[in-house]
């Protein structure tokens, strides 16, 4: 998936089906002339409908669609015949997608399970026909139900992408270069920070064609649970990741720091966060020698809270045993 493919956000408007209006007829046929009520129902007005699909992984295909519009339901007719029902529109979305009251910034629902259905706005009830309102005191009603008018409301889509491992690092830090050479993905790769603007999705493949996906997501930066640099953009995507992976390049001036940095921007954007399992990747290691990254690991044994290890995407170092200790830990 391209990076301008990947579209997280949507803002758009639904509308959903008038109810038909009841029918105020009354009964005539050859030699009945004066025959009672007999008007029909009106139809229920189109729902719509918000249904999890797994095979999306974006909402790029909603990207155009700024307006969604329901039928309205037909009116009701003679010999109480009822209208037809509004047909209802069902808006396909990836799992993780939260919708939310573009007015209020409130969360309607979530759709996280496949097939999974949601009505954003409900089509109108179909209004009674005269049929309804006859008695021994009005034989004759001429009068009849309109429908109930349509629900319209804008709403918000953004999608906290589902992955079973999310990488967390500063810019710079060699996610993508991770992301690329373990999966198929293709992510934009610079020397420069902030490459990554958007999230990449990466399916790892493992042992006896198993797999599970990874999420390389933009840099974090020291404030960023503020809004700092892509801040919310970034943070509110690894809410849903099984594990959390640090980056750290070997050549940091200082990798407790850089990863207590980190930590405390997950912690003040979502204490939640820091129940997820972590564990510590040194990358670029290639830059280490073996007395180096010897003394580099005596230090971190002493300093760091939780387990980590070496490894370098670019030399192929260690990629074996990090899905290895990945594919574990998703699966105590």
């Amino acid at each position: 998936m391209t990076e301008g493919n990947f579209v997280d956000y949507i803002k758009m408007n639904v509308q959903s089906g008038n109810g038909g209006k009841g029918s105020m007829h009354l009964h005539r046929e050859k030699y009945i002339t004066k025959g009672g009520p007999d008007g029909g129902d009106g139809g229920r007005g189109g729902h719509v409908i918000m249904r999890g699909n797994q095979n999306l992984w974006t909402l790029f295909h909603l990207k155009f669609k700024k307006h969604i519009r329901a039928e309205h339901g037909g009116h009701g007719s003679a010999s109480r015949s009822t209208g037809a029902d509004g047909a209802d529109v069902y808006v396909e979305v990836p799992l993780g997608t939260v919708v939310k009251d573009a007015e209020t910034n409130e969360v309607i629902f979530e759709i996280t399970e496949h097939g999974e259905e949601k009505i954003i706005v409900e089509g109108g009830k179909g209004g009674l026909g005269n049929w309804h309102f006859r008695s021994s005191t009005n034989q004759t009603p001429r009068y009849a139900q309109p429908g109930i008018p349509l629900q319209e409301r804008d709403i918000l889509l953004e999608l906290k992408i589902l992955a079973d491992v999310g990488l967390v690092g500063f810019p710079n830090a060699g996610k993508s270069t991770l992301l690329s050479v373990i999966t198929s993905a293709k992510p934009k790769i610079a020397d420069y920070e902030f490459t990554t603007l958007k999230p990449n999705l990466g399916i790892v493949e493992y042992r006896d064609f198993q797999t599970f996906v990874m999420a390389d997501i933009p840099g974090i930066i020291e404030g960023a649970a503020e809004g700092r640099g892509l801040g919310h953009y970034f943070l509110r995507h690894i809410e849903r990741n099984s594990i959390l992976l640090f980056l750290i390049p070997a050549d940091a001036n200082d990798i407790l720091e850089q990863y207590e940095i980190l930590l405390d921007e997950l912690r003040r954007y979502n204490p939640e966060m820091l129940d997820k399992e972590r564990l510590i990747a040194i990358s670029k290691s290639d830059l280490l020698d073996a007395e180096l990254e010897a003394e580099l690991k005596a230090e971190l044994d002493k300093t760091l809270p939780i387990d980590y290890m070496f490894f370098s995407a670019v030399a192929q170092k260690g990629i074996i045993e990090l899905k290895d200790r990945l594919w574990k830990m998703l699966h105590v």
